[in-house]
């Protein structure tokens, strides 16, 4: 797993270069969903700290006392959220990267009043229209962004997008690209472990790579 990981800083560190921009500017999220701690924890050792997760209920049962050892992890949501999930999340997460509906917005904004708590948001977009595929259409993303803003006031960190796997990605960079730069957002999820050098001529801060890092995943 440290080998891997080596390589995708590397990969990464080349990107940036190639395209002018800072290294430290882009963020590996590690996609350590499915995978259990025994290979996650070499990951963690070799120092990275900024993991993503897929579903709620596994990530509870296997972070909080890897949080516990590790303080300064940093947990994203990158899957589908559920609005009865939103209360569990909001403990657990430090940043929600898929927030794609009015509805779970409200009901995050709701819980964070209750709690207390600040959990910054990604808006995901259904860049290719895609009716099986999570996120907000590009035609509605600017007044989901400001409905959060303004009348939730939720933190609208970033935005986030998986482009159709049968396509070329960069023009779905692009669009998300445009869609931060227009609504003065600074973080930009995009890029997997089959494109994010792509991703990261497109303005990518943060890419979030599994596979070429843990591994296949079990079971698939």
């Amino acid at each position: 797993m440290t080998s891997n990981l080596m390589k995708i800083k590397e990969k990464i560190s080349k990107a940036a270069k190639a395209s002018n921009r800072a290294e430290n500017d882009i963020n590996l999220v590690a996609v350590s969903k499915i995978h259990v701690e025994e290979t996650i924890r070499p990951v963690l050792e070799a120092g990275h700290r900024l993991f993503g997760e897929n579903r709620v209920q596994e990530a509870a049962q296997k972070w909080p006392a890897l949080k516990a050892e590790f303080p300064d992890i940093k947990l994203h949501l990158i899957g589908p959220l559920q609005t009865n999930k939103v209360r569990q999340a909001v403990e657990l997460f430090d940043v929600i990267e898929t927030v794609d509906r009015p509805k779970l917005a409200r009901a995050i904004a709701r819980i964070c009043a209750e709690e207390n708590k600040n959990c910054p948001i990604y808006i995901q977009v259904n860049t290719g229209l895609e009716d099986q595929k999570a996120g907000i259409s590009p035609d509605q993303v600017d007044d989901l962004i400001r409905l959060c803003r303004d009348d939730l006031n939720l933190t609208v960190a970033g935005v986030m997008c998986i482009p159709p796997f049968d396509e070329d990605p960069t023009e779905h960079f692009k669009l998300l690209k445009s869609i931060a730069d227009r609504n003065n957002i600074e973080h930009i999820s995009m890029g997997m472990s089959g494109d994010f050098e792509k991703a990261i001529a497109q303005g990518a801060t943060h890419v979030r790579v599994g596979t070429a890092i843990f591994g296949k995943r079990p079971g698939y």
